[in-house]
């Protein structure tokens, strides 16, 4: 049984998730206008899934404040598409949608160039592969991706992180902390956060680059 199903059954009802231990499929519900989004970015023949945090806290059963979607379309396909667009990070790939009252940050699949201010990427060059995108985040927790045709898709086993209770960089974590040093400060928010332990190679990276978080907040004072 995974191990964060502590609850029982029946208040798991209401959970936006619902799952079959057995195979360990996952249904993730998603709300109306979210799925409008997808569904309209599908429609004009390209990928679209949720992703990151939303995905997250649906596994774990929590309700998220925020769906966002990635894509192999480009912005200006977005832009394109809906009638309502704000080009909120478009050097970024980001290109925000909104539907009635709700707003949703739609961003390309994309990888990252050098970090030059361990902050943000110089530059972001984009891909049509989704395990691209997925593999420039920075815990596995947060680099799951679901849509209702796929599923879950998670190369880097942020489920099993998550049944471990563990917050663990994808990929290598000297590398993660070295682009942006202000994923240390998330590491160790969702750590407390989430009531999860930090995993051993991820925290000994810590202990080497904390003292890059000061050049991170540089950073982000530049802009």
């Amino acid at each position: 049984m995974l191990k964060f199903l502590r609850r029982p059954l029946c208040l798991y009802l209401n959970w936006t998730t619902k799952m079959n231990i057995h195979n360990r499929t996952i249904k993730i519900e998603i709300p109306t206008r979210a799925r409008q989004v997808l569904d309209s970015i599908r429609g004009a023949g390209f990928e679209a899934f949720v992703v990151g945090g939303c995905v997250r806290d649906s596994v774990m059963g929590k309700v998220p404040h925020d769906w966002d979607i990635t894509t192999n379309a480009l912005p200006e396909d977005i832009i394109a598409i809906f009638s309502r667009t704000i080009p909120t990070g478009i050097q970024h790939g980001t290109v925000t949608v909104l539907i009635d009252d709700e707003a949703f940050e739609v961003t390309t699949y994309r990888l990252d160039g050098d970090y030059l201010d361990m902050r943000r990427p110089r530059t972001v060059s984009y891909s049509q592969k989704l395990e691209d995108d997925l593999s420039r985040r920075d815990f596995t927790i947060n680099a799951m991706a679901y849509n209702d045709q796929l599923g879950l898709v998670d190369r880097f086993g942020g489920l099993e992180d998550i049944e471990n209770k563990l917050v663990r960089c994808v990929g290598e974590p000297d590398k993660r902390f070295n682009e942006d040093a202000l994923r240390i400060l998330r590491a160790l928010r969702f750590s407390a956060k989430l009531s999860f332990d930090i995993e051993g190679t991820t925290m000994e990276s810590i202990r080497r680059n904390s003292a890059n978080i000061e050049k991170g907040f540089y950073g982000e004072n530049k802009y």
